[in-house]
């Protein structure tokens, strides 16, 4: 995969069209895109960076009001922002000197049903004591 290229995890993107992690094993290449997300969100700084776009008022963010947020250079934030934009969980536009960034709701939908349990359904005998929730 390209240092440009993004992630996507649904082919096709219908609603329903992707089985959850709960109810068919991943195949390889399915395991394989999806932990490079994981991946992604495997970061602290990360984590926080995609907290403080998503819950910004308006949907957007600059680039000038994320980097005060963190006890990080400025360059260290733009590398953290180019990996979340590559794993397909943000985009960005930029207006004259400064980057505005967004959430794109579809990556994280995406993941929220691969890791949702369909309602109703009881995780399978051989799970461990505890393990449902």
């Amino acid at each position: 995969m390209s240092k440009q290229e993004r992630v996507a995890l649904g082919r096709d993107g219908a609603v329903g069209c992707c089985p959850t992690l709960l109810t068919t094993p991943l195949d390889e290449d399915r395991a394989e895109t999806l932990a490079k997300v994981f991946k992604a969100l495997g970061d602290p700084v990360r984590l926080r960076l995609l907290s403080l776009i998503a819950s910004r008022a308006g949907g957007e963010v600059c680039v000038c009001d994320l980097t005060p947020a963190f006890d990080l250079s400025q360059p260290t934030i733009s590398h953290h922002l180019k990996l979340l934009k590559q794993a397909g969980l943000i985009d960005s536009e930029r207006r004259g000197t400064w980057v505005y960034y967004r959430l794109l709701p579809e990556m994280t939908d995406r993941i929220a049903r691969i890791l949702t349990r369909p309602a109703g359904q009881s995780l399978p005998e051989n799970a461990p004591a505890g393990a449902a929730s």
